[in-house]
């Protein structure tokens, strides 16, 4: 049961990594008019937005 809580937190803590990173390269691509790095920095959000939800769902069912 101890390696479900620390995969979920792992998956928590990382998404939150992808979600500020995400963030970063989108606001790096507005400041430099960079389309493709605000589409990338957009992508990578969202995909740390699913990580981190995924983590918690692994919480609360224990998986």
């Amino acid at each position: 049961m101890k390696t479900t809580s620390k995969s979920s937190t792992k998956n928590q803590t990382e998404g939150a990594v992808h979600q500020v990173k995400g963030s970063i390269k989108e606001a790096a691509g507005n400041l430099s008019d960079n389309p493709k790095l605000k589409a990338k920095g957009i992508v990578e959000k969202i995909a740390g937005k699913i990580q981190k939800k995924n983590g918690q769902v692994e919480k609360v069912f224990g998986k």
